[in-house]
């Protein structure tokens, strides 16, 4: 399937985009008001007892702003932000190389924890509990162990996938956040602000529309902006009004759910070539032409939110909300009438 416009993974391009955009303080947050009232709290509290905040789990759907709240907390708290990804530690020596260079207070942000290999891990538990690195010198029998003393630092660790972080490096977050998808009033609010800073021209009503076929996802409604911004350009004065933008998004192929092509074409492949399912991952991945792990963390969060796909012990199936979007005839099964 091909690169998608509403897909809320970052992309190379849209990192420096995305950096202007986000916001640096917890006030200018918008959304998550449960997350940042519960944050606020604990930042507060380490800040008055002159401690490093206890370590943070983010999770949730991508692009909902767990990266841009581990810049928010690291700005509120006045302390350096250090950044790292899961796949980007490969081997115990490359943590112990970025623990050593902390200062005391310091953040160190891991994104798509769940990725660590399994010796990358162990490394964590002491540094995270004892705030101590324990390093083998030396091979067979002459080899000892020496342990380093860290400064008191803080690790935020963000997920896609809470659910295959391993039980033990989750009992030593103290802190775990979970972030939902965003009401539209929220991506009204948000659409509006990117659109102030990027300078574009952008009515009440073109900001609605936006929002609404944004997937309950920020960086999807900021991706939007750009792309509505270059039609308005070009076929509307630069304004986005409320007609322009429900133009310009049916022209990108963004229906009125936020729907694009690929989800389209996922829903289709269930109800036509499985006749509604249930259908399996892997089975589905391969008519599908994609990975299951991509289809189970980047399609059927929001399609599942959207009341289109359910999942059920025997697999993946189209709901009779799915039939109707896509204008098809409802599926004649009785076997299958919870559904419906």
């Amino acid at each position: 399937m091909e690169e998608r416009l509403l897909s809320a993974v970052l992309r190379p391009e849209d990192e420096e985009s995305e950096r202007a955009l986000r916001p640096r303080r917890l006030k200018d947050f918008i959304g998550q008001e449960k997350v940042k009232e519960s944050l606020a709290v604990f930042i507060h509290a380490a800040r008055a007892r002159g401690e490093a905040l206890d370590h943070v789990l983010l999770f949730g759907p991508p692009g909902l702003g767990k990266t841009t709240l581990a810049g928010i907390i690291a700005a509120e708290l006045g302390v350096n932000l250090r950044v790292t990804s899961g796949p980007a530690i490969e081997r115990p020596g490359d943590l112990a190389a970025i623990l050593t260079n902390l200062s005391p207070g310091d953040i160190l942000f891991i994104d798509e924890i769940h990725r660590l290999s399994r010796a990358v891990e162990e490394i964590l538990y002491p540094a995270m509990e004892d705030f101590a690195l324990d390093i083998v010198i030396g091979k067979g029998p002459g080899a000892r162990s020496l342990r380093l003393t860290l400064p008191r630092f803080t690790l935020i660790g963000a997920t896609t996938r809470a659910g295959l972080i391993t039980s033990p490096l989750r009992d030593r977050f103290g802190i775990i956040l979970r972030l939902d998808y965003y009401q539209v009033e929220e991506l009204v609010q948000i659409v509006t602000r990117s659109a102030r800073i990027l300078g574009i021209a952008t009515e009440p009503e073109g900001a609605l529309e936006i929002a609404r076929r944004s997937r309950g996802t920020p960086r999807v409604a900021n991706r939007l902006l750009k792309r509505v911004r270059d039609y308005a350009q070009v076929k509307a004065q630069g304004v986005i009004t409320g007609p322009v933008a429900q133009a310009a998004l049916t022209f990108l192929g963004v229906d009125a759910l936020g729907l694009d092509h690929t989800d389209r074409k996922l829903l289709r492949i269930i109800i036509e070539k499985f006749n509604g399912g249930p259908v399996g991952l892997e089975t589905l991945a391969a008519a599908t032409g994609e990975e299951a792990g991509t289809l189970e963390d980047v399609f059927e969060p929001y399609l599942m939110q959207a009341g289109l796909l359910a999942r059920t012990p025997r697999g993946r199936m189209a709901t009779p909300a799915a039939y109707r979007h896509l204008g098809l005839p409802p599926r004649q099964r009785c076997d299958q009438q919870s559904l419906w």
